[in-house]
């Protein structure tokens, strides 16, 4: 570049022994020339600009590949092509645990900020018995850190060292920041003190991200019954789109469970705030004008080949083809009643379906499925009314009540169309 510019200068020295005219084509010349050269200079710059910014963005890219391959090698590989990656440190740690110390403290070098450095550089020392040290790392992650995870690592610290008060101090902290999966800490927490009211005093506040997520640790425990005044808790601070499908989820469980106090509690809280659009008595929904709910308190309307079942405007009908099961069940709803005598009622109309085929009504114990009472069977042209008493003991207050087709011996497979219009449970039948 310095040559170009000389022989610039030298041209504007030898233009000025020229004429005027001579001298005034030339240094026209001369300045195109100039700004030729300076342009074509910068076009080399921007060019040699793009190409650095291209090798540059390749190093990262192979770098980022080989740190995400997840081998030793390739950790390795990737901090030879990008020194500075502090992350990678923290990755190969994990990976070579001879070398494990001395990486995490090159990755702080890097970043005193990396958490996730500071939290394992704290685990190993807690490992090696220099829990002094192992404390302060375990703070110093929160302190530059104040998300969950430092929060959790503390608890777990003072978990192990016994130090209980601490422990439910981070407990708490960590339910301020919650993470999307908190079950290792409802998990710790519950080797702490197994006693479920004694953890939702310490555990559930008015977070429904902690509340819905406790409610999920006591289903797997296998304790619904537990979980009902978090649901209660969730009903207030929760939203119908997100959480609906866990509480009928709690409330199924509770029916499994055979809890018909604490499942009747939940299903009329939630119809009290109209969180579902149903009716407080039993059978729910008993013109079958509205689509079933995916919950045992609603219809259940089973699929089988060769017959085909679904509510209405009419109410339910079901279509059998002739080459249905010899056993199946049309619609079933879980109901829960008082102890008591009472009076099923049920209005229908058949078409091509003979007397005595097996169509009836039944109300079974829902543990066991025992078959407490079964109606005549369904068969009439006009519309006919089905009454069927039956009694509610004090220890089976859940039943399931049941439209179901066995076939009689003798009989032949139903190929005819049955309409149920309405079905009712009346009390105080003898």
């Amino acid at each position: 570049m310095y040559a170009l510019l000389r022989i610039c200068e030298i041209s504007a020295e030898l233009l000025e022994k020229e004429s005027p005219d001579v001298k005034l084509c030339g240094r026209l010349a001369w300045m195109l020339n100039r700004n030729l050269i300076f342009a074509q200079v910068v076009r080399a710059l921007v060019v040699c600009a793009c190409l650095l910014g291209i090798w540059k963005s390749w190093i990262i890219a192979r770098s980022d590949a080989l740190f995400l391959h997840g081998t030793a090698e390739s950790v390795r590989a990737a901090i030879r092509l990008e020194p500075d990656c502090w992350w990678c440190y923290v990755q190969l740690a994990r990976l070579d645990e001879s070398s494990a110390e001395q990486l995490l403290e090159t990755s702080l070098r890097l970043n005193r900020y990396d958490s996730d450095a500071t939290i394992d550089l704290g685990l190993r020392y807690e490992s090696d018995g220099d829990f002094k040290r192992a404390e302060e790392l375990l703070l110093q992650a929160f302190d530059v850190d104040r998300t969950y995870v430092p929060r959790w690592s503390l608890a777990n610290f003072y978990f192990r060292r016994d130090n209980l008060p601490a422990f439910w101090m981070w407990v708490h902290r960590a339910m301020e920041t919650p993470a999307d999966d908190m079950g290792g800490l409802f998990e710790l927490c519950w080797r702490v003190s197994p006693d479920p009211k004694s953890l939702e005093a310490n555990l559930v506040e008015d977070n429904p991200d902690v509340v819905r997520q406790y409610i999920v640790f006591l289903i797997g425990k296998n304790r619904p019954a537990a979980a009902v005044n978090s649901a209660f808790t969730l009903l207030r601070t929760g939203s119908q789109d997100s959480d609906q499908t866990l509480l009928f989820t709690l409330l199924d469980k509770l029916i499994h469970a055979n809890d018909p106090i604490d499942a009747n509690a939940l299903w009329n809280r939630l119809i009290g705030l109209h969180w579902v659009e149903a009716d407080t008595s039993f059978p729910n929904n008993p013109q079958f004008s509205r689509d079933p709910m995916p919950v045992d308190f609603d219809w259940n309307f089973p699929a089988y080949d060769g017959i085909h079942s679904w509510p209405g405007a009419i109410g339910l009908e079901a279509e059998f083809a002739g080459d249905e099961p010899e056993n199946c069940v049309i619609a079933e709803q879980t109901i829960f009643l008082p102890p008591g005598n009472y009076r099923l009622e049920s209005s229908y109309h058949t078409r091509n379906i003979l007397p005595d085929t097996g169509v009836q009504w039944q109300i079974l114990e829902s543990r066991s499925d025992n078959i407490l009472a079964s109606s005549v069977s369904l068969s009439s042209d006009p519309l006919a009314r089905v009454i069927l008493p039956f009694v509610v003991r004090p220890d089976e207050q859940l039943l399931r009540l049941r439209l179901t087709y066995n076939r009689s011996l003798g009989t032949p497979k139903v190929s005819g169309t049955l309409v149920v219009t309405s079905v009712s449970i009346e009390s105080g039948a003898s």
